[in-house]
C-alpha cells in the first residue's frame, strides 16, 4: 500500500491537478515492461513500440519477476508502476516454453487493471528490414490513421477487445481539428482469422488526383507482425459502467449580459454611458443656414472695404493739411 500524502508545495499541487480526472482527458501514456525472461524478438518488439510511441511512452529495461497480470496478486507491482508514472496503458513482454514471445496488452482505470489481452508475436519484421525513401518517413508525434479490416473486429469478442486496446495505444491525444498535410502514417490491422491479426505500419504519400482531395498511397515502413490471441480478460459490468461514465453536457462558460428567453430567444443587454447632448457637435447641412453664412461673409467683406476707403480718405486729407 502506498502512503497518501498531502502536497506541501505548489509544484506538487500542480502535479496532482494534472493527474486528476478531467472532463476531456489528456493523451494516454504507455508503460513498457520486461518480464523475467525475454527473447531477442520480443525485446525488438518492445523497443520499436517505444520508438513509435516516442514522447508518449515510458520504458523500463529491468526485469520484473513479480508481475504476472493474469494471476491474483501479480498485479500489485504493475499498479504501483502505473500510479508512479501516470500511465493508463501497458505492454508487458515475457518468454516461457509454454507461451513463447508473449505480449500482454492492457488498460488501467484509476491505476487498477481494467482489462487484459495476451497475444503471441509471429513473423516479426523490424524497421531496419524495410527499404524506402527516407523523405517519406513519418515524423515523431504525428497523428496516425488506424484502419481495421475484417468482419472479425465486429463479431468476435476477443478481436473487438483487441481493436479497442490498439486504438487507445496508437491514437495519441484526441483533437477536434486536424491538418491533412500532417497525416503521414497509418496502422493497418487485418483480421486473418478469429484468432490472428496482421499488424503493419505504413507511411502515407499524398499525390495529385485532379480534385481537391489528394490520392493516398501507402508505403510499408515497418514494423510488421502477426498477433495470435491467446488469453483475455474482460472488465466486469460494474467496473465498465463506472469507467464509461461521463457528464451529459459540458459546462458552458457564462456569457455576460446575455439571457435566454423561451419566447424571444437570446436577449442581450447593452450598457451605454450617460449622453451629454448639449456638448455633442452636430453636422449642420441646412441650406438656409448656409445662405445666411454666405450673406454674412459678403456683408463682412463690404464693411471691410468701406472701412479701408474711409481710412484712405482720412490719410489723403492729412497729407493735404501738411502740404498747406
Amino acid at each position: 500500500m502506498m502512503e497518501i500524502r498531502t502536497p506541501k508545495t505548489h509544484k506538487a499541487k500542480r502535479v496532482l491537478e494534472k493527474r486528476a480526472p478531467k472532463l476531456v482527458e489528456n493523451g494516454k501514456k504507455t508503460l513498457i515492461l520486461h518480464g523475467t525472461k525475454t527473447s531477442a524478438t520480443l525485446s525488438s518488439v518492445l523497443m520499436e513500440l517505444n520508438r513509435l510511441k516516442k514522447g508518449g511512452a515510458i520504458k523500463y529495461s529491468r526485469r520484473n519477476e513479480n508481475i504476472r497480470p493474469f494471476e491474483s496478486g501479480g498485479e500489485t507491482s504493475l499498479e504501483f508502476f502505473s500510479l508512479k508514472t501516470d500511465c493508463s496503458i501497458f505492454a508487458y513482454g515475457s518468454y516461457t516454453k509454454k507461451r513463447p514471445d508473449n505480449l500482454v496488452l492492457g488498460r488501467m482505470y484509476d491505476h487498477h487493471v481494467y482489462d487484459l489481452i495476451e497475444v503471441g508475436i509471429e513473423n516479426f519484421k523490424s524497421l531496419l528490414s524495410f527499404s524506402y525513401d527516407k523523405k517519406i518517413a513519418p515524423h515523431e508525434g504525428s497523428k496516425p490513421f488506424i484502419c481495421f479490416t475484417g468482419e472479425g473486429f465486429e463479431n468476435v469478442p476477443e478481436l473487438k477487445q483487441l481493436k479497442e486496446i490498439l486504438t487507445d495505444l496508437f491514437r495519441g491525444e484526441v483533437v477536434e481539428n486536424l491538418n491533412l498535410t500532417g497525416l503521414d502514417r497509418a496502422y493497418i490491422c487485418s483480421a486473418i482469422s478469429p484468432t490472428k491479426v496482421f499488424l503493419t505500419h505504413c507511411a502515407i504519400k499524398l499525390k495529385k488526383s485532379g480534385t481537391i482531395v489528394p490520392r493516398i498511397e501507402l508505403v510499408e515502413v515497418g514494423p510488421s507482425m502477426d498477433l495470435v490471441i491467446r488469453r483475455n480478460r474482460l472488465p466486469n459490468e460494474g467496473l465498465r459502467k463506472e469507467a464509461m461514465r461521463s457528464s451529459k453536457d459540458k459546462p458552458k462558460k457564462k456569457v455576460k449580459n446575455v439571457d435566454q428567453d423561451d419566447v424571444l430567444g437570446k436577449l442581450g443587454r447593452i450598457y451605454i454611458p450617460e449622453q451629454e447632448v448639449g456638448k455633442i457637435p452636430l453636422p449642420d447641412k441646412s441650406k438656409g443656414v448656409k445662405r445666411e453664412r454666405r450673406e454674412g461673409k459678403l456683408k463682412k467683406h463690404k464693411e471691410e472695404g468701406s472701412a479701408s476707403k474711409k481710412q484712405k480718405e482720412s490719410d489723403s486729407l492729412t497729407r493735404d493739411d501738411f502740404a498747406v
